[in-house]
């Protein structure tokens, strides 16, 4: 769980800034489609990668000469009838999906997968991560850090409610990790989504839970809900006072939203140099940057290799921590 997604685009980041003044300073070289390029989001309209990808959806086809760009959600099933369909679309560049951790889990979690999560998709790109934390309802969990939580949790054994986006997503994990680091045991209630878990969270049907800090930013600042650490291995600029659960004493617990783009099986190696110079221009387009900073969203696009690496690790790191957890949906 010790490489993070930071860690592992460190050299990408360097590489992908450096370019990207050139590739916003002239208009691409490549020729423009005269389909639409469909891309295709396994998410809810509205989630954090919806809005991610709609942001940047105009300099997409600005960086694409012009090319239009649709978007499509395709919802349900922890995002597998979306991949479905672009693992069976045609591998002309036309198609390509935003991913995000899901992906990677639903492996381990469904027992018939309709295809290879990494071997039906092409990767173009990691293009960036969302971070997490750690949120309690300061009224039914008086407390303050997450050593002060663990304490209260060791007191009740089963005692206390963990919500999660639903069984077997990576919100679900990602509670499960600081449940498994802290040595506690809870009773876990899945939700359809992040945003009915957290209303419930504020209304104090459940004590805690793992949310998006783009989500809970709001709630955080009202005092709805408390923050107690950030899952990932750094702290952020939106919340600088709230510590890591690394720093805190839990450094097994590392993890935060990412979102990637890939395309069919067997995208042409031309394809997969068009799309990545193209979603590594719109997303270092200013207005882009700054939306997603606005979000709380970090921009480092990796390469198409790295990408492949990344998501391959991520499979086998969640694989791990669904069998202990042993989590398991029909």
């Amino acid at each position: 769980m010790t490489n993070t997604f930071h860690r592992r685009t460190l050299i990408a980041r360097a590489l992908t800034t450096a370019a990207a003044s050139c590739l916003l300073a002239s208009a691409p070289a490549w020729a423009q489609s005269s389909a639409p390029l469909r891309v295709i989001l396994p998410v809810g309209a509205g989630s954090g990668v919806d809005t991610i990808v709609r942001t940047a959806q105009g300099a997409l086809s600005k960086a694409l000469g012009g090319q239009s760009v649709v978007v499509e959600n395709l919802t349900g099933a922890g995002g597998i009838p979306g991949t479905s369909a672009l693992v069976k679309s045609a591998p002309d560049g036309n198609t390509v999906a935003f991913i995000s951790n899901n992906h990677s889990v639903n492996p381990s979690v469904f027992k018939n997968m309709p295809y290879d999560s990494l071997a039906d998709i092409t990767p173009i790109s990691v293009v960036g991560g969302s971070p997490f934390v750690l949120v309690v309802n300061p009224a039914k969990m008086p407390v303050s850090n997450a050593k002060e939580m663990q304490a209260l949790l060791k007191s009740k054994p089963g005692g206390f409610n963990m919500g999660s986006s639903g069984n077997g997503t990576i919100i679900h994990l990602a509670g499960e990790m600081f449940v498994d680091a802290a040595g506690v045991q809870v009773q876990h209630i899945p939700y359809k989504g992040m945003g009915p878990m957290m209303m419930d969270v504020i209304a104090g049907q459940v004590e805690f839970g793992v949310a998006a800090v783009a989500a809970a930013q709001g709630h955080l600042a009202t005092g709805r809900m408390r923050a107690i650490g950030i899952m990932g291995k750094q702290r952020i600029a939106a919340l600088p006072d709230v510590p890591t659960l690394a720093e805190q004493g839990f450094p097994d617990v590392d993890v935060e939203g990412w979102f990637a783009l890939v395309g069919p099986k067997g995208l042409p190696a031309a394809q997969v140099e068009r799309l990545h110079k193209a979603v590594v221009a719109a997303f270092n387009d200013p207005e882009v940057k700054a939306a997603m900073d606005k979000q709380n969203n970090v921009i480092n696009p990796t390469s198409p290799d790295m990408a492949a690496k990344f998501l391959k690790s991520e499979q086998e790191r969640y694989a791990r921590i669904v069998s202990k957890a042993n989590i398991k949906i029909d």
